[in-house]
Formats: structure tokens, C-alpha cells, sequence
């Protein structure tokens, strides 16, 4: 989509003054559409016109299939795109519908899935096609409560297949929009506020554009640490783009801090448990190991206990078996 005729950047930015407008909007579910007074579809022009150039070629963008989509959603939780890649081409041309991953080993998708990280979401996604297959003829339901209730599925991953796979419009939020929406509004949002704006901000039956280019914008401009506000294309439209712009910053805080959908820090991996069971599973992914070999295996041989610890837990997860000394993924 093009940008409108003398709709020019430098034309319509005022930050300030809009700025005071969208603080005062959000004490309702719809403010920030209402404080814009019908500037809605300039907003929508220049997002979609500036993500026609920019937008990120990606894999599962070139699929509406809701399997794939679940998929590459599940793998993104809490997973960098560049990461998912290798792991999302992989995984589709081995299991392209749910009937053939229910009909795997769940050792087979695990060992998959090996070196992506959380490897609960393989277990997840091997439950889920066993519910898909079983309980919904073999087709990913739409509906939002049947899709929530699917193994690892919240709240966000299931707006987003219900959005880039069956068009329903539906806002999207991840850190990306919801750091995006909390700059627009000027303030923190709690959960729910931001789900209510995120929804209200779609275009008609657009769903699936907006909120992709919602999301490379977070990614490209309106970034955590260094957002470019002077290239945002929808900058005269937000709040917190005063504080960054403006000759005589106020010096407030970021509202994106600590608001709905941002990320939080991360503990370190170095030393950690994940790191450790992540060894283990990596080792199982291509030999059975006695117990007593899973401390080696962990890099814990100091630490005996933690090791049969973190065997437990796995063995509780469902994420490997015992079968007498015998310990095998899946």
C-alpha cells in the first residue's frame, strides 16, 4: 500500500501535542483509536506503505497452513528468529500435519528439536498433534478456548495463529507490540489493557499484515535499547516520541519498562540447569546412557545429587524414560 497524496512525515508530526492527547486516551479500552479522531487510516497507510520495503522475508510468512503457523510460533517463544530458521525447515518437511507428528516417536521430534532450547515445546507440540488429529478431524481449530486449551499453547501464540493463519482480527501481542503500544500510550500497560488496544488497532480484515508489520517494527525501529524514532514511520502517532525527539526531554522513564508483553531477564545459561539437561539431552539424542553416566554426560560429575535431580525431573516431564539403569530419550 502506498502512502497517501501530501501525506508527507515532516507535514504531520507533532509529537507534543499529540502526546498530550494519547495520555489522556487508554482510560478506555478504545482510547487510543478515539484520541486520533479518525486518524486511524493514515496510521495504517504509512505502517503498511513503510513494511512493503521492509518487511522480513521469513519462512512461515509464506504459509497461511495453521500447522505450520502453531508450529513456528512454538518455536518462537522465547527463541530469536535466526535461531528458528534451520529448525522450522527442518521440522516442516518431516512432520507437515499434525497426523504425521502423532504418528512419530516423541524421540524422533526431540532429537529434532535438539539445540533449539525448551525442549517442553517439542513434548507440547508432539501432545498437541495427538489432540489435533484425535479430537479436531486433523485440522487446527480456530476457535480461541480450543486452542488454549492445546498443550503450550497462552494467550499469545494463540492470537497469532488465529491471526496469520485464518485472518481473524485479532491483535497480536508479543515484546515487540507491546513495547510498541506502551510508547503509543505514553504509560505502562497492564495484560489486559494491552490486549484491548491491540485488538482495537487492527484494520478491518487485515489482521495478518498489520500485525506482522507491528511486529518487524518492534523489531527494526521501535527497538528495546535504541529505538530510531526519527525512522519510524508511525512516530507522529506516539506519545513517548516526544521524549526521545523532543529539544527539551522530560527525562520520564520508558513506558515499555515492566509494561504487558515486555521481556524480562533472563538468568544467566552459563552453569545453569538448562545448560545441564540440555547436555544430557543432547547425549541421549544419539546413544541410551546408564544413570549412573548422567552426571558425566551433564558435566556435573561434582554434583552428584543436582544430576539425579535433574534426571528426575526429566523423567517427570516425559522428556526421557528409564528403563532399569537404562536412560533413552523421549
Amino acid at each position: 500500500m502506498l502512502r497517501p497524496s501530501g501525506a508527507s512525515l515532516t507535514a504531520t508530526r507533532q509529537p507534543s501535542a499529540r502526546a498530550d492527547r494519547l495520555r489522556h486516551a487508554g482510560s478506555d479500552a478504545r482510547g487510543l483509536r478515539h484520541a486520533e479522531s479518525g486518524e486511524g487510516g493514515l496510521r495504517h497507510a504509512e505502517l503498511i506503505g513503510w513494511w512493503a520495503s521492509e518487511r522480513r522475508d521469513l519462512p512461515w510468512r509464506r504459509t497461511r497452513d495453521p500447522w505450520l503457523v502453531l508450529v513456528s510460533e512454538v518455536m518462537l517463544q522465547q527463541t530469536q528468529v535466526d535461531r528458528v530458521l534451520p529448525y522450522f525447515e527442518t521440522f516442516a518437511e518431516h512432520w507437515p500435519t499434525p497426523q504425521r507428528c502423532a504418528q512419530a516417536e516423541l524421540a524422533e521430534v526431540l532429537a529434532a528439536w535438539q539445540g533449539l532450547g525448551y525442549p517442553r515445546r517439542a513434548r507440547n507440540l508432539w501432545r498437541t498433534a495427538a489432540i489435533i488429529t484425535e479430537h479436531h478431524d486433523g485440522g487446527v481449530p480456530a476457535d480461541l478456548d480450543d486452542l488454549l486449551a492445546l498443550p503450550g499453547v497462552g494467550p499469545y501464540t494463540a492470537r497469532a495463529v488465529q491471526a496469520f493463519a485464518f485472518g481473524i482480527d485479532t491483535g497480536v501481542v508479543d515484546t515487540n507490540v507491546g513495547r510498541i503500544l506502551a510508547r503509543w500510550t505514553g504509560r505502562r500497560l497492564a495484560p489486559r489493557e494491552a490486549q484491548r488496544i491491540a485488538d482495537d488497532v487492527v484494520p478491518e480484515g487485515e489482521s495478518w499484515a498489520w500485525n506482522q508489520a507491528m511486529m518487524d517494527l518492534g523489531a527494526q525501529v521501535c527497538t528495546k535499547r535504541d529505538p530510531n524514532c526519527a525512522r519510524c514511520p508511525v512516530q507522529p502517532w506516539c506519545a513517548w516520541a516526544g521524549e526521545v525527539l523532543g529539544s527539551e526531554p522530560s527525562g520520564q522513564p520508558d513506558p515499555a519498562d515492566r509494561s504487558a508483553g515486555a521481556s524480562s531477564r533472563q538468568p544467566p545459561f552459563e552453569g545453569s540447569d538448562r545448560q545441564a539437561r540440555g547436555r544430557l539431552l543432547a547425549a541421549l539424542s544419539t546413544i541410551d546412557i546408564e544413570r549412573a553416566g548422567a552426571a558425566s554426560a551433564m558435566d556435573l560429575e561434582r554434583d552428584e545429587a543436582r544430576a539425579q535431580r535433574l534426571v528426575d525431573e526429566l523423567i517427570a516431564e516425559g522428556l526421557i524414560t528409564s528403563e532399569g539403569d537404562q536412560l533413552r530419550l523421549g
